[in-house]
């Protein structure tokens, strides 16, 4: 379904929201393997710290193969001129990945407007600049992949998860017509739907985490997605395909089936 990437050395990635948690993680394991990595996030600061983590760990000429090139994924002009300045110094890519995600644990009684606008912006139109921005070239240059990290949040609705779980739904979705309009034209297109990572953002949640993930391991489970074909790549798979098979459950015994494993 889409190009298998076993060797990433010269690789060309642009990691957006590269600062923290699996977006960081990613960008050492790639520097690490070879592979040239230009990575974005808003904390400038904390994008040299990674990049300098690297270069720590003894992977060649890590520091030459990075690019780091801040912006704010929110804002069109700034994201743009990453791009723009992404393609003066590298023309082009072979790999972009969406990584960015903001949370906030929501109930239907602690609707929080500010917050809730937060999370559509930047787990969804980001999503689409960051697009609008990579598709163009990637057409042009007849090959290359665009990837985007939702979550198993979004199959389904559940409890806490009542914004965050539609704006990941709409970016499945998103990805999906993605892939029907750009395989045909040689260009592939990854969804990457993790479970539980610990980050600072699931650091928020109150209950308990199942099959919890580092974002080492995560990130290590993303990269051996790329060397399959699969559209969709899924971790845990003891985690994820338990919600897969929940996700295809009537609503009078989803609801409720719900309701008690969450305990409530």
């Amino acid at each position: 379904m889409n190009p298998q990437i076993d060797d990433w050395s010269g690789k060309r990635v642009w990691l957006l929201g590269a600062s923290t948690g699996i977006g960081a993680a990613l960008a050492i394991e790639l520097l690490a393997r070879g592979a040239r990595v230009a990575l974005s996030a808003r904390n400038a600061s904390r994008l040299a710290e990674v990049v300098a983590g690297v270069a720590a760990m003894d992977a060649p000429a890590a520091a030459e193969r990075s690019l780091v090139l801040p912006c704010d994924a929110v804002k069109e002009t700034s994201l743009r001129a990453a791009w723009d300045e992404l393609l003066a110094a590298w023309g082009g890519v072979d790999v972009a990945l969406y990584v960015a995600g903001d949370y906030q644990p929501m109930r239907a009684w602690q609707i929080d407007l500010a917050a809730a606008q937060r999370m559509v912006d930047v787990n969804f139109v980001a999503a689409l600049t960051f697009a609008a921005c990579v598709v163009p070239q990637l057409l042009q240059q007849g090959q290359g992949q665009i990837g985007f990290v939702a979550s198993v949040a979004g199959y389904r609705g559940l409890p806490k998860s009542l914004i965050y779980g539609p704006t990941k739904a709409a970016l499945i979705n998103f990805a999906e017509a993605l892939y029907l309009d750009l395989q045909p034209k040689g260009v592939g297109v990854r969804l990457i739907n993790p479970g539980f990572v610990a980050t600072p953002l699931t650091a928020k949640n109150d209950f308990a985490m199942p099959a919890l993930l580092t974002p080492e391991q995560a990130a290590k489970a993303t990269i051996a997605g790329f060397a399959g074909s699969a559209f969709e790549i899924h971790y845990p798979k003891r985690f994820t395909r338990v919600l897969k098979l929940l996700a295809h459950l009537p609503y009078r015994l989803y609801f409720p089936l719900i309701r008690r494993l969450a305990g409530r």
